[in-house]
């Protein structure tokens, strides 16, 4: 699989799962939905900090990766502008 396809996954994961999360924080806050969402959060907030390390070691990437519930989607973003600079020469 693409590196970035899976960072991609798992920010959209750790995105919506966090979203998940508050929502039920805010309303119902039923401990099951905390229960079975709360570790799949997790994971996907590890996920994006290790496939972030091995996509970049730059600081600041490392520093964005660690923004809980965005910093995935920065990552990426950041990622993309970087492959979209050109590399040499004047146009």
């Amino acid at each position: 699989m693409d590196p970035l396809r899976a960072l991609r996954i798992a920010a959209g994961a750790e995105l919506a799962t966090l979203v998940v999360l508050l929502t039920n924080l805010a309303t119902v806050h039923w401990p099951q939905v905390s229960a079975v969402v709360g570790p799949t959060h997790g994971c996907a907030y590890l996920f994006v900090i290790l496939l972030t390390l091995r996509q970049s070691r730059a600081d600041r990437a490392w520093a964005l990766a660690v923004v809980p519930g965005i910093g995935g989607l920065l990552v990426l973003r950041r990622l993309w502008a970087q492959r979209a600079v050109p590399t040499g020469g004047w146009r």
